[in-house]
This record gives C-alpha cells, sequence and structure tokens, in this order.
C-alpha cells in the first residue's frame, strides 16, 4: 500500500483519495443506477438487466449528531370572561372582510418576492439561506401505533420521485431515486445517478408517481458524501417528505426502503435497521474517496434504488439508500444484487450536504491535511504516512508515523475508521487525537479545515 492511498484528506493539489484494498473484509458497492425495463425476451434463461456495481472496500464509527429534543403541544390558553359591547355597525365587516384579502394578496406576493430574492438567477434553485430558506418537514406523519409498512407506504409514495439522467451519451441511459425536500422544487438523490450528467452537462429529468415528468437542473452534488440536490419548478406540486433523526434509531426497528430497483419504480421493500454507526466507501472506481456513515439495513434494495428514502415506521426519512454489499459472486457475468447487506447515508448528513448546496452550490468536507494507510487492519489505530506542510495537522504537531487511537474519545481502529471520524464533523470543530508516537500516549487538538466535494 502506497502513501497516496487511503488519504485523510486531499493535498494541496485537491486530488481525491482512493482506499486500499482489504481481502479479509466483505467489499460494499454503490448502488449503480438502474437501466430502463427492456423489452419482453423470447423463451430462455434470464439474464441481468441492469449493471452491477464495482467492488469497494468495507467498513467503523459514526460519531454524529444527537437526536433533537422531543416536543409537547402548547397548554390551552384559560378562557376569559368578556363583557358584552354595543352591536357592531353594519359597515363594519364588509371593510374587515376586504382588508384582510387585501393584506392577504400582499402577503402571498410579498412571499413570492422573498423568495425569490433567495434563489440567484446564475444558479437555479440556489437559495442563499438554505434550509433555513425553504419549506421542509420534520413532524412524523404517523403516531407508533399507525407505523405499519402499509401506512407508512402510503405517505411517502407520493414523495418519492425516480431520476432519469443521461449516461454515455444516452438519454435516460441511467435511472435511480430521489424525494422531495421541500415545497420549493428540490429533490435529494445520490451523485453517482447524476454525475456523468454532469459532467457533460446532460438532460436529467424527475419523474413522479403518476408519470408525470419535470425537467431538472443540477443545483449541485458532493463526490465526497455521495449525495446531489436537483431543482424542478413542476416538483413544488408535490408532497415533501418528513424528514427524521437517525440517530433516534436503534438496532432491531423496522424501517421502509422506497426507489426504483431495477427501473421498477415506486417499489417498496422493507426490513429492519442491522446495524448504525458503518463506515462504509460509497464512491465508484473513479472516486474511492466517498466515506459515510451508515446506517446499514437488511430491506431488500438494489441498483436503481440510489437516492431513494429510507424511513421509519412513522414514515420520517432517515437516511438515502446509497450501498450495498458484494461477496464477490457472480451470476451471468455479472455481480450478485441483493445479499440483505445494505447502507443508507444518515440524514443528518444529507441535511448539512443540502444546506451547503442550496446556499453555494457546492458543498464542503473536513480535513486535516494529512495522508492515513489504509490497507492495514491489526485494529491498532490509524498510522499516519504524510503531513502536508502548513496544513491544521502540521501546526498541530501531528508527525509522520503518529497511530491514531482516538478521536474525542471515541476508538479509532483503521485508518478508515479515521477518514469517517474527521468526516463525520464539520469544518472549524477542533477535535482530539489520542496518538500513539513510539509507545508513548499523548493527546493533540487539531482544527479541522475543508476541502470542495
Amino acid at each position: 500500500m502506497n502513501d497516496d492511498e487511503g488519504r485523510v484528506d486531499d493535498d494541496a493539489t485537491g486530488e481525491p483519495d482512493r482506499p486500499g484494498d482489504r481481502a479479509d473484509t466483505e467489499a460494499t458497492a454503490p448502488l449503480s443506477f438502474g437501466r430502463p425495463p427492456a423489452p419482453p425476451a423470447p423463451p430462455g434463461p434470464p439474464s441481468p438487466s441492469w449493471v452491477p456495481p464495482t467492488t469497494q472496500p468495507p467498513p467503523g464509527r459514526w460519531t454524529g449528531y444527537p437526536p433533537p429534543p422531543g416536543t409537547q403541544p402548547m397548554p390551552a390558553a384559560p378562557a376569559r370572561h368578556v363583557a358584552p359591547t354595543g352591536r357592531v355597525p353594519g359597515w363594519v365587516w364588509p371593510a374587515v372582510t376586504v382588508l384582510a384579502l387585501v393584506i392577504g394578496l400582499l402577503g402571498g406576493g410579498l412571499g413570492s418576492v422573498v423568495y425569490e430574492g433567495l434563489t440567484s438567477n446564475d444558479n437555479p434553485g440556489a437559495v442563499s439561506n438554505g434550509l433555513d430558506g425553504v419549506d421542509t418537514v420534520s413532524l412524523p406523519p404517523l403516531t407508533k401505533a399507525d407505523g405499519s409498512v402499509e401506512a407508512v407506504a402510503q405517505e411517502l409514495l407520493p414523495s418519492t420521485v425516480q431520476i432519469s439522467a443521461e449516461y454515455n451519451g444516452q438519454k435516460g441511459g441511467a435511472t435511480g431515486s430521489g424525494f422531495v425536500l421541500d415545497r420549493q422544487g428540490h429533490v435529494i438523490t445520490n451523485n453517482h445517478v447524476v454525475a456523468e450528467a454532469a459532467s457533460d452537462d446532460g438532460p436529467i429529468e424527475i419523474v413522479d408517481q403518476d408519470g408525470d415528468r419535470y425537467e431538472a437542473t443540477l443545483v449541485g452534488r458532493s463526490p465526497v458524501y455521495d449525495l446531489a440536490v436537483l431543482y424542478a419548478p413542476g416538483v413544488k406540486s408535490l408532497k415533501p417528505a418528513s424528514l427524521g433523526a437517525s440517530q433516534a434509531l436503534r438496532v432491531g426497528e423496522g424501517v421502509v426502503a422506497f426507489g426504483s430497483p431495477l427501473g421498477l419504480s415506486s417499489t417498496v421493500t422493507a426490513g429492519i435497521v442491522s446495524a448504525l454507526h458503518r463506515p462504509v466507501t460509497t464512491g465508484d472506481s473513479a472516486n474511492d474517496s466517498s466515506y459515510i456513515n451508515a446506517v446499514q439495513t437488511d430491506a431488500a434494495i438494489n441498483p436503481g434504488n440510489s437516492g431513494g428514502p429510507l424511513v421509519n415506521l412513522r414514515a420520517q426519512v432517515v437516511g438515502v439508500n446509497s450501498a450495498i454489499a458484494t461477496t464477490g459472486g457472480s451470476s451471468a457475468g455479472g455481480e450478485a444484487g441483493n445479499i440483505g447487506v445494505g447502507f443508507a447515508i444518515p440524514i443528518e448528513q444529507v441535511k448539512i450536504t443540502a444546506d451547503q448546496i442550496l446556499r453555494t452550490g457546492e458543498a464542503r468536507y473536513p480535513v486535516i491535511g494529512a495522508k492515513v494507510q489504509t490497507g492495514q487492519d491489526n485494529g491498532t489505530g490509524a498510522e499516519i504516512s504524510e503531513v502536508v506542510d502548513g496544513t491544521p495537522a502540521d501546526k498541530s504537531g501531528l508527525q509522520k508515523g503518529d497511530v491514531v487511537t482516538a478521536v474525542n474519545g471515541q476508538r479509532v481502529s483503521d485508518g478508515i475508521a479515521l477518514i469517517v471520524a474527521i468526516r463525520a464533523h464539520q469544518p472549524g470543530e477542533t477535535l482530539t487525537f489520542t496518538v500513539d508516537r513510539g509507545g508513548s500516549q499523548r493527546t493533540i487538538r487539531i482544527t479541522l479545515d475543508s476541502e470542495v466535494g
């Protein structure tokens, strides 16, 4: 393993990192986009209708963010006795009605002007206030008692969309999934669904549950977190999905996956949360540095589910389906599909990245300015292979050969775990690294810098 593989962050060139292979662990792969359904074939052995994903290295820990505090209804105000008054003149009520109508029209017009003022003509769909400037939903549509898979499906299907994007010069050559973020026409999906279309300004379409199509504009994307935000004015009429909290999940609780696996739109599958805090890479062969802290689930997800929502039984989105595990086995010359091990990007990271993209059209991720070895798997920590001059790591005193064993008190077992531990935080935060240097333990505080990606 050379030093250029498995970096904690980019060096001055800004080139993406690449992890090393780990032969003793199960590989993961991004959920490849699906292909449009092929016409019926003559009788004979079936053949795959999708392009299998590439093999990926595996997964450590999500330090994440705490769940939001619980809420409760405001108590009713006590009744008050009002003394009777004289009769109101008849002309008052028509005047009040007209005044209310005028105020309502002015308010609606002002709201429209304010929102248009928040958007950028140079980047359609951009919002200067980020998520604060759009109308998202967070209240759970269902109670725990109502949380059946059927009820969840009824709530989320209207908010789930199919993504059709250009691929290899072919319009609609790639299909994926997404969900409606807000009432302003924004949709969340995976970067790898639209990456090729974005690179050559190819067409992207959003298809709703009824089959209606909307031409979409890419607001921005993050290869590092495998997320993209799309904008289509026609989507304003669609119902936004309710956003929950992955940190409130418990292992074993039920979840539901939505999307368009293999091009089959509006597909619903159910399972459980198999594990939390799984560091996995969701990047393809061109960008292996896409590390996420994933929610692991056994709900069936396949190529084409990319970008679709993973939902709890209160009908709230808790993650974005992004990767599946592979065993290296294949059938008919291709890799196996769903084997009951899928991974979703936590909704907390989705909110952060979407907010950055809406504000500026790009996303940023935290870096310290060092390279780390990822091919080793002895569980003793992450060995630093290089420290770049002038970076936060260099200024803090981190040295080549140091072995990072913990970040903010959370154990770090290897290089990938260190990368994920850093990326679970935000630029500007100061983290405490526990370091083994020549058998002597010390602590080093590093303030995170950032890179675009």
